[in-house]
């Protein structure tokens, strides 16, 4: 019985660091732009050694994809709600890439250049399903079509094109930067929508 105890309280213990790193990691990014932070950064944050750091998340891309995953109520608290139109999908969602720096740049990262841990992917894989399953309901409700993944995964992979293209494009303002890539995005959303109607089925 001691031993049980004793057991959970270093359970406890551990599950109570790995969140006061994660909360490290997350406050840094408020502060510093993600590519100018590193595990030595995150460990002096947290108040602890690198080396303790790194017992606890073997890489950097494995706590960048944790941070990810403890996010992801909050990604679907603000996406996934009923939608008018396709069009609102593709603003909704490349505004929400747009707010929150953090999750696009580490998003970016694992689709670049992350590494290539198996149990690593397979939690990113979870963030990315998230967007996919969004996309699958709205482009569902313009074509019943038993391959509407597939032009969910185009569709997706548009549309963060359209942010890693234009969320710094020149423009005068905040504003109008916004007004552009909301109208690359109806476009986008325009042209799928068409292409799912009047095109015949993927082979």
């Amino acid at each position: 019985m001691a031993k049980s105890v004793l057991k959970q309280l270093k359970e406890n213990e551990r599950e109570v660091r790995r969140k006061l790193i994660i909360n490290a990691a997350k406050s840094l990014f408020t502060r510093k732009s993600f590519h100018e932070i590193g595990m030595r950064d995150i460990a002096n944050e947290a108040g602890i050694s690198v080396a303790s750091l790194y017992q606890y998340f073997p890489s950097q891309d494995d706590l960048f994809v944790e941070i990810l995953t403890t996010d992801i109520t909050s990604v679907k608290y603000r996406l996934w709600k009923e939608h008018r139109n396709l069009e609102d999908v593709a603003i909704d969602i490349v505004t929400f890439l747009v707010d929150h720096e953090d999750i696009f740049q580490m998003m970016s990262h694992f689709m670049i250049k992350g590494e290539k841990n198996p149990e690593t992917l397979r939690k990113f894989h979870v963030i990315q399903v998230l967007f996919l399953d969004i996309l699958d309901e709205a482009l569902s409700r313009a074509e019943e079509n038993q391959q509407i993944r597939y032009y969910s995964h185009a569709f997706f992979a548009s549309l963060f094109g359209n942010v890693i293209t234009f969320r710094n494009y020149p423009s005068e303002g905040e504003t109008a930067q916004r007004e552009n890539l909301n109208h690359v995005a109806r476009i986008t959303a325009r042209a799928f929508n068409e292409a799912l109607l009047s095109s015949p089925p993927l082979n």
